[in-house]
């Protein structure tokens, strides 16, 4: 069975016409993109530490500092990166220091997530262009010679296979990109909502 779809993937790829080409290489991207992300989320949800988090907020609020800055440097929570941050610079640039901490980390998180975004509108305008190219094929085979309509029905063909290849590998990275910016979104929240909180602690301590 397996070598079946393969061989009917291979016959689809070439009557699909010259397009295919830059959409497999769209494929390729897109799936690339997708596992390297994964990793890289799966490795940041391993690494977060939210208890840690709580005690250097913890430690803040009753004004041990030291504690709170040891505590985030030996963390591998990215919240507590930049946590770390606004407690070296707590006298001074408290908010700017958060701000630059956070865009660090957002950063890497966002990585390739605008790959995602182009992949995803450009990929069914390349289906476009092999659908119009097949259609143009079509036409200019009509009337020409005496198989002129199985390359009639060979262009439209042409024309449906590289407009389901755009719209399937768009769907393909449509699902992934959503996930992963509400997941970015969240991870942001989460900066945000530390940085208040420690904001918070250190007005009440001025």
């Amino acid at each position: 069975m397996p070598h079946i779809l393969a061989n009917v993937a291979v016959d689809l790829f070439f009557k699909g016409g010259p397009i295919m080409y830059p959409l497999l290489i769209a494929m390729i991207v897109v799936t690339a993109v997708v596992g390297e992300r994964i990793l890289w989320w799966w490795r940041t949800a391993q690494s977060r530490q939210p208890k840690v988090v709580e005690k250097i907020l913890h430690s803040a609020e009753v004004g041990d500092w030291e504690t709170a800055q040891k505590l985030a440097q030996s963390s591998t929570d990215p919240v507590a990166r930049v946590l770390l941050a606004g407690i070296q610079h707590r006298h001074h640039g408290f908010e700017e220091s958060i701000q630059v901490a956070s865009a660090i980390e957002l950063r890497e998180a966002a990585k390739c997530i605008s790959v995602l975004d182009t992949l995803v509108t450009l990929a069914p305008l390349l289906g476009l262009l092999g659908t119009v190219g097949g259609i143009m094929g079509s036409f200019n085979s009509i009337g020409v010679d005496e198989l002129a309509v199985s390359k009639v029905t060979g262009g439209i063909g042409e024309a449906l296979i590289a407009t389901a290849t755009g719209l399937g590998i768009a769907i393909f990275a449509l699902i992934p990109l959503n996930i992963l910016s509400s997941t970015l979104s969240g991870l942001q929240a989460d900066f945000e909502s530390a940085a208040t909180q420690l904001q918070i602690l250190l007005q009440k301590k001025s």
